[in-house]
């Protein structure tokens, strides 16, 4: 559902429009509302599930997003549209990082590749889902029905999650109010300038005092989490070369795909002529492709580490982009675009199944929450640079005037995105691909680790399960 919704409004807009009236940038607000109090939140989400029980914050979190989906269903204004949205961003903020964190803890350390790799596509898969989803619910029935789909699967999920999961809490007995201020704050300034940059100009004054006051609070935080030792987030994890690793890959990734899909999804309606729902449908080979591919993927990264996995899957990724930007045109036909679809698709499965995987490997089992957390937060400011900078190139080189100023748009935009999500191989094959291991800063020794009491229940923790590449230890 968090993953679903950051795109689900984009095919739904023209019928909002006709039906609560508002400016086209007002209506742009209701993806941007969501994506920034997601993206400024995650951190926030993951601190308080280590405060006060994961488990139970996860169920507020879900109870959060239901409630405002329902909300975002009965808006009859704008105005109360774009304040739901925000408030769903909240809830999905809380679930998405906790999620990751209780079925790592929920599932045994053998198998736990596979089961992060299905995860993982479920939530690629639904990213790149939205505007198919989005547009078949609003051609077929109407664009309400985009937000009451969450409803009952919030209703069926709160008892489940409430009797079916381990409850569990990080390491530090507190909030960290300071860093949380400062990182929410930061990561607000920045997102904000992102989301507005190609409506108010990127060298306009808001759009230049939110980066430049966003990324001075971030360095803040920094420093605060640098000099003391119960920060939020404990800079001692990105000494571990896979945790700094995965996160770099996924911010470049996130940049890559996400402005490429939200330009194609239009190019495959607005130039080529498809209904939402064709175009969704036609796209399937590449947002569909991590249903198959993924579990394998993740039974891949569990034999033979996730590091090559992960370069891998950016190379082809990369190279699916690349094929679009050549082929790309006015009248090209299917058959030509659907080399790049499949390794595109491809690309992204192999990426999102040892992803998760690779995030928890080189973390104590307390820094799990704060470690999702970051990782989530990284990809979604990836995901909204990504729409802001590919869209800027797009207004630059063409535009919606006519099908060849789309296109004439579109290439160059698409050449950046393979070249960016390229520069995430290179990092992948360089960072992630030595093969020795890479154990959690500060994690003690074999013969005298005191036992941590983390998450109860019958999973083992996972720094002991994790070995090579954070695949799972050969011996006990």
């Amino acid at each position: 559902m968090a993953a679903l919704d950051n795109l689900v409004v984009t095919t739904a807009l023209p019928s909002i429009r006709h039906d609560l009236g508002g400016s086209l940038d007002d209506l742009e607000w209701t993806v941007n509302a969501y994506t920034l109090t997601f993206a400024v939140l995650l951190m926030f989400g993951a601190a308080l599930g280590d405060r006060f029980g994961r488990r139970k914050l996860f169920v507020v979190g879900i109870a959060t997003f239901s409630v405002a989906s329902a909300g975002a269903a009965l808006a009859g204004g704008v105005a109360p549209l774009i304040a739901a949205r925000a408030v769903q961003g909240v809830g999905a903020a809380i679930m998405m990082p906790l999620a990751l964190t209780l079925l790592t803890a929920a599932v045994p350390a053998a198998r736990r590749g596979a089961y992060l790799g299905i995860f993982s596509a479920l939530s690629g898969l639904a990213v790149a889902a939205g505007p198919l989803v989005g547009g078949s619910l609003t051609e077929h029935l109407s664009w309400p029905w985009i937000f009451w789909l969450n409803v009952p699967v919030g209703i069926v999920l709160l008892p489940l999650a409430r009797l079916r999961l381990a409850e569990s809490r990080g390491p530090r007995p507190r909030l960290d109010v300071t860093g949380t201020a400062l990182i929410s704050t930061g990561l607000f300034g920045i997102v904000y300038a992102l989301v507005t940059a190609n409506s108010s100009g990127w060298t306009s004054a808001r759009v230049l005092l939110g980066l430049i006051l966003g990324a001075a609070l971030v360095g803040l935080f920094l420093r605060h989490s640098a000099r003391h030792p119960d920060a939020m987030l404990p800079l001692r994890m990105f000494r571990n070369r896979t945790f700094a690793g995965i996160n770099a890959v996924a911010l470049l990734m996130f940049i890559g795909m996400f402005g490429s899909i939200f330009l194609l999804s239009q190019f495959l309606q607005g130039v080529l002529g498809y209904s939402p729902t064709e175009a969704g449908l036609r796209m399937l080979p590449w947002t569909g492709m991590p249903l198959l591919v993924s579990p394998v993927a993740g039974l891949l990264s569990d034999r033979f580490g996730g590091r090559p996995v992960v370069a891998t899957g950016l190379a082809l990724q990369a190279a699916g982009l690349a094929w679009f930007a050549a082929v790309i045109a006015p009248g090209v036909s299917y058959g030509t675009q659907l080399p790049a679809l499949i390794l595109s698709g491809v690309g992204m499965a192999l990426y999102f199944a040892p992803a998760g995987s690779l995030v928890m490997a080189g973390v104590r089992p307390g820094d799990q929450g704060i470690a999702s957390g970051t990782n989530n937060a990284l990809r979604e400011v990836g995901g909204a640079l990504g729409v802001a900078t590919l869209g800027a190139v797009f207004s630059a080189r063409g535009g919606y005037g006519s099908a060849q100023a789309f296109v004439d748009g579109t290439r160059p935009a698409l050449w950046i995105g393979a070249a960016v999500v390229a520069v995430g191989a290179l990092v992948a094959f360089a960072v992630l691909g030595r093969r020795r291991a890479d154990t959690p800063v500060g994690r003690p020794s074999a013969t005298n680790a005191p036992q941590v009491q983390d998450a109860p229940g019958p999973s083992a923790p996972l720094e002991a399960a994790a070995g090579r590449d954070g695949e799972p230890a050969r011996t006990a």
